[in-house]
């Protein structure tokens, strides 16, 4: 079947998740992906290592789809690599600052000289264009200064999400600009600049939290997990494990008052409505932690949903890999990897599409894999590819 974006080339100077999981998700939908690390590798390579290299386990999930060269950028022959790729490719995308970019020559203006419809993908911490350009950051700082840890965990601690949410939406809000990019392409033959930024999706992520703040000057202060706009919201304690429920709107306060069997919920004006209910959510809070108390996980869940209530278990990573909805519906795809005992469960595409779904067709390179491919289809020689990795440029 043919893939959306077959016949598009991508270079991936990303690092870590913002960039590279740009290149994962335009990878996963056919483009040909080509990651470019340091000689040595690059340092996202090693987080959490689980091969028998030292290769790490989000590179795993981070690097599939794609074609692995090593090159060092910053050497005057690096430098012609460079071009000779850039020539060659339809996007570039490189998640670092500005003055890095330019550097590298991998700023805008250096690409487009090489190919006038050429399209870049930045992504940094900031931005451009303000006080903070050239800072360097990653996920945790989106975090804090978007206001999300602000209103995570408690007004004595400040709470960061494990997950790095920032860098992941990032990543695939850059995609869907890249995409976009490359639709405008098809129309005018022209290619553009995409810049994403962490500081600017975590915005995103707060903007109606600070939309009321400036309207009304709520004030809010963090609640652990419980909600301040709705309930019941909240986690809870059962006797062998913990669940989450949540409920936003009138209709799902009834049914949690009917399950309950006590209509005097509906009746007093403290919970006439979401933000009310919000706003006295520790009341019915104590009430269903009391309930929770008394049942197991299994007994409140399936109570919960043939009251139709949307509520869940709180998993812990083994939970997840055993969890029968993920079995059912494929979710991880089993991927052989060198130096691993057993194939990695690797996340398919999060999006599914009916006719052209994305797919991964291969696993992450190992280090400098295909170097030597791809600079002899860029005309060098094996003599020189050889005097190059002498001088460790490849």
């Amino acid at each position: 079947m043919a893939k959306v974006l077959d016949g598009i080339r991508v270079l991936d100077f990303g690092r870590y998740i913002a960039g590279p999981y740009c290149g994962t998700l335009l990878g996963d939908m056919g483009a040909e992906v080509i990651r470019i690390e340091k000689v040595d590798g690059s340092e996202d390579r090693f987080l959490s290592p689980i091969s028998d290299k030292g290769d790490g386990a989000l590179f795993m999930q981070l690097a599939r789809n794609k074609l692995g060269m090593t090159l060092n950028p910053m050497k005057p022959e690096g430098q012609e690599i460079v071009k000779k790729l850039v020539a060659t490719a339809d996007v570039v995308i490189a998640n670092l600052p500005p003055d890095t970019l330019q550097r590298m020559g991998l700023d805008y203006d250096s690409l487009k000289a090489i190919k006038p419809d050429i399209i870049l993908t930045t992504v940094s911490a900031f931005g451009r264009g303000g006080p903070y350009s050239n800072r360097v950051g990653f996920d945790g700082l989106g975090q804090a200064m978007s206001g999300s840890m602000y209103m995570s965990g408690t007004p004595d601690q400040p709470t960061k999400a494990y997950a790095p949410y920032v860098d992941f939406c990032t990543a695939s809000l850059s995609a869907f600009g890249t995409m976009t990019a490359l639709f405008e392409r098809q129309k005018t033959g022209k290619g553009q600049m995409v810049e994403g930024s962490l500081f600017s999706t975590a915005l995103t992520m707060m903007n109606g939290t600070a939309i009321e703040q400036n309207a009304i000057q709520r004030n809010r202060v963090a609640t652990l997990n419980r909600s301040q706009t709705s309930a019941p919201a909240d986690t809870f304690r059962t006797k062998d494990g913990w669940v989450l429920v949540q409920s936003v709107g009138g209709p799902l306060f009834k049914r949690w008052a009917d399950m309950m069997g006590e209509d005097h919920w509906l009746e007093d004006p403290r919970f006439k409505d979401d933000i009310s209910r919000g706003d006295n959510a520790e009341l019915i809070s104590e009430r269903l932690a009391l309930w929770c108390s008394e049942r197991t996980s299994k007994e409140v869940l399936d109570t919960m949903e043939e009251a139709r209530l949307p509520a869940g278990p709180i998993l812990s990573p083994q939970d997840v890999l055993n969890d029968p909805h993920i079995a059912a519906k494929g979710l991880f795809q089993d991927v052989e990897y060198p130096g691993l005992d057993k194939p990695a469960p690797l996340m398919r595409t999060p999006i599914e599409l009916s006719e052209t779904p994305g797919e991964i067709h291969s696993r992450a390179p190992t280090l400098g894999e295909h170097t030597n491919q791809i600079m002899l289809e860029l005309g060098y020689s094996e003599a020189e590819i050889s005097e190059l990795k002498g001088k460790r440029i490849i």
